[in-house]
């Protein structure tokens, strides 16, 4: 597995990578740290069912997929008033100190062999800096990939009493043919009674592999809500986590797919609640049509001190096609009895009642069933505070039903 990666990877590379952003001694360290530590990982954990593995990262064949030393984007970013929404060589240079305090103390470099490996050949990078008592809205980061092999980093931090809200698109150009490998990792430092949302649109082309971690830690009093979107590529991995760690932080995962022809979601939400009066809620739908297919892991985990938590989950999947195939994971690890706790997983095909309901009033099978898709997205539409996003995603929903 990992021979094919070092096939075409040297330390050397990692260095002349770190050498043109102008990088500080300590992170070609962590850089070179985790290039030496490939060896000795494993590729990231899938969601496995009885009987069954879904998702098989081993496969992918990373020695054509990677080149090290070839990446290609348009970045745009959108900031906001006092809010600092900088490039990775601006923000080394003008917050230095900072980001050496944060970087990877929320997502760890060497978590897993694909994460390792992002950390030593990340190229793309954005830092969001939201000074305390700022409130920003409409912050904006728009990634096209436009080479072979793409490796992102984002790190945000909110300072104590602020709030950001933060959209992030992730497309393929237009010059980019065969497969292509995406590769991001999202680190939210939540300081105390601080709020960030981090909406997520991702639909990158179909030929493309997406591998992404996002993950945020939420102090006393903070939120970190998560809105994710995954419309395109062939195969996805996405972890997204929340660590409430300060009493009364809070946490919204929320998460909507459609799928078509053969592709594949493997989707994990996780949150910690390890304060007390802490409160979180999962909430995923997605659609599968022709032969795709997702699996989904939520875990809600309570920890011994998490005195009067509230934690909820619910994950839903409405099946097109006889081909394709779902499945969903939802698990509760309970450490403390003042919990209050549930989750629920459904996976279904379209209902042959409303389909005759609305046949019957002289609409079309196919419009009556793009109608009953979109009415589906609904109660995930309703979670998404933001506007733009929600209006994008929607648009991307009908798009992919006129196919």
């Amino acid at each position: 597995m990992s021979t094919q990666v070092h096939a075409n990877l040297t330390a050397e590379q990692v260095t002349q990578i770190s050498e043109e952003l102008d990088e500080p001694e300590w992170l070609l360290e962590t850089r070179l740290d985790a290039y030496e530590a490939l060896d000795s990982l494993d590729m990231p954990d899938v969601i496995r069912t009885p009987g069954r593995d879904w998702t098989n990262l081993d496969a992918l064949d990373y020695e054509t997929l990677v080149d090290p030393l070839e990446w290609e984007q348009e970045k745009d970013r959108v900031d906001a008033e006092s809010v600092d929404v900088l490039s990775w060589a601006d923000a080394l240079e003008q917050h230095g100190e900072l980001i050496e305090a944060q970087f990877g103390s929320i997502v760890d470099p060497q978590r897993d062999y694909l994460t390792a490996l992002s950390t030593a050949l990340f190229s793309a990078g954005t830092v969001v800096y939201v000074p305390e008592g700022v409130d920003a809205e409409d912050v904006k980061i728009r990634t096209t990939m436009n080479s072979r092999s793409l490796f992102n980093y984002t790190l945000v931090v909110a300072e104590e009493s602020s709030s950001v809200t933060i959209l992030e698109r992730q497309t393929t150009g237009t010059n980019v043919d065969g497969e292509q490998y995406y590769s991001g990792v999202v680190e939210v430092a939540a300081e105390e009674n601080s709020s960030v949302q981090y909406g997520t649109l991702q639909n990158l082309d179909d030929d493309s592999y997406n591998f992404q971690v996002k993950r945020g830690h939420a102090d006393t009093y903070a939120t970190v809500d998560w809105i994710e979107g995954n419309i395109g590529s062939r195969l996805t991995k996405s972890n997204v986590e929340t660590r409430l760690l300060g009493d009364a932080s809070e946490s919204q995962i929320v998460g909507a797919f459609f799928g078509h022809e053969d592709q594949h979601f493997d989707i994990a939400s996780r949150v910690w609640h390890e304060a007390e009066h802490t409160t979180a809620d999962l909430v995923t739908r997605g659609v599968l049509d022709d032969a795709a297919r997702s699996v989904y892991e939520g875990v809600q985990d309570v920890g011994r001190e998490a005195w009067d938590t509230n934690s909820y989950q619910r994950e839903n999947t409405l099946m097109l096609s006889d081909e394709s195939e779902a499945d969903a994971s939802p698990k509760l690890i309970i450490n403390n009895h003042d919990t209050e706790a549930s989750h629920s997983a459904t996976v279904g095909q379209v209902d042959e009642e409303d389909m005759f309901y609305m046949t019957s009033r002289s609409v079309d099978p196919e419009s009556a069933e793009n109608m009953l898709v979109e009415g589906f997205f609904v109660p995930v539409f309703e979670e998404i505070a933001v506007d733009e996003l929600r209006d994008d995603l929607d648009d991307l929903v009908v798009e992919r039903l006129r196919e």
